[in-house]
């Protein structure tokens, strides 16, 4: 780890799988003279049909190693988690947490003129009705549409393709109609999974006009920056060190993985954390 006179310099992200790399991917543009450590629960994922203890118990020890490997900040680049455990992940350690659906809630508001939202997301996340949570602290009126189909698709790589661009045509027409019944009159969409940012061009040329798209890996990203500015100004830095942990396949991982990074991953620790 880089020593800074106790400045933070050692970043840790955590995601139950794959999608908080793209967090991990928009984090190395805004600071790539950081050292990073992340780590993907890929043995026990999917997050999202396990109960909220169950759901806690593993982001916490996630979070917990982490810190042990040296993380001195720790973004947790999951929705389940940051719905379920952000408040247990920030009682078990001693470093400062930040979830992502906070980071789209902040960012919604920095957007919004109606103060009305759209949110896209998993079906877990919006059973939890975090992101209309989070929202309503803020003011604004969120409504929240499961897109079930999308993960997959992603996982799959069909990211240009037809299939997923009539899939996103279907949701959207539907989140739209069904935002409009409730009477609202949204001007910006979340993007509410970290799979999704894959799909914003897609999603922002399928949208209609008047609605601003917020992509939770960048708004994460720079809220990560505003909050440690001596790392923020550093962008001619040399790179910082990159280090992968997985609790299962490191070969899946690496292969779905540089899908989502955008660069190759070299190498990958397989760890076990228990059930």
């Amino acid at each position: 780890m880089k020593q800074n006179n106790g400045e933070i310099r050692s970043i840790g992200v955590f995601d139950s799988g794959f999608g908080g790399l793209t967090v991990l991917r928009a984090l190395l543009e805004q600071l790539p003279g950081a050292d990073y450590t992340y780590l993907g629960d890929t043995a026990r994922l999917p997050y999202g049909a396990k109960s909220q203890a169950t759901v806690a118990r593993y982001a916490v020890s996630s979070a917990r190693f982490l810190v042990e490997e040296g993380a001195e900040y720790l973004v947790i680049a999951c929705n389940t988690a940051s719905a379920l455990a952000l408040d247990a992940i920030r009682d078990a350690v001693r470093v400062p947490v930040l979830g992502v659906i906070e980071t789209g809630a902040n960012a919604a508001l920095a957007s919004t003129a109606t103060r009305d939202v759209l949110v896209m997301a998993t079906a877990a996340t919006v059973e939890s009705h975090a992101y209309a949570a989070a929202c309503g602290e803020r003011g604004l009126r969120a409504y929240e549409k499961a897109c079930p189909l999308l993960v997959p698709l992603v996982e799959e790589g069909w990211i240009d393709h037809q299939v997923t661009d009539e899939v996103l045509r279907i949701y959207l027409a539907e989140l739209l109609a069904e935002s409009a019944e409730k009477e609202l009159s949204p001007d910006t969409l979340v993007l509410g999974c970290t799979h999704y940012p894959l799909l914003r061009a897609n999603i922002a040329r399928a949208v209609p006009e008047g609605i601003r798209v917020i992509d939770s890996a960048d708004v994460t990203a720079e809220q990560v920056a505003s909050a440690i500015p001596h790392l923020k100004g550093e962008i001619s830095v040399a790179q910082g060190s990159r280090l992968f942990y997985a609790t299962d396949s490191v070969s899946k991982f690496r292969r779905l993985g540089e899908k989502f990074l955008g660069t190759p991953i070299d190498e990958v620790t397989l760890i076990d954390l228990g059930g």
